[in-house]
């Protein structure tokens, strides 16, 4: 079972984990959408998120990163 959209918390350790030396500060949601798409655990319709979906994984990624 891979990660949904709804796994803001899980995709956004994920995106941490595979972007250490990434600012998520200065990610664009095109890129943050395809990176999360790109995930090897990510087994989800690329076309069901929305931005209030990715805000809330990028809010994630934030907290990690700080």
């Amino acid at each position: 079972m891979g990660l949904k959209w709804t796994d803001s918390r899980a995709i956004g350790e994920a995106l941490y984990d595979a972007f250490p030396d990434r600012d998520p500060k200065t990610v664009r949601f095109t890129d943050l959408h395809q990176w999360i798409c790109d995930l090897e655990a990510f087994d989800d319709d690329p076309a069901a998120s929305s931005e209030k979906i990715l805000e809330a994984i990028l809010l994630v990624w934030l907290d990690e990163a700080d």
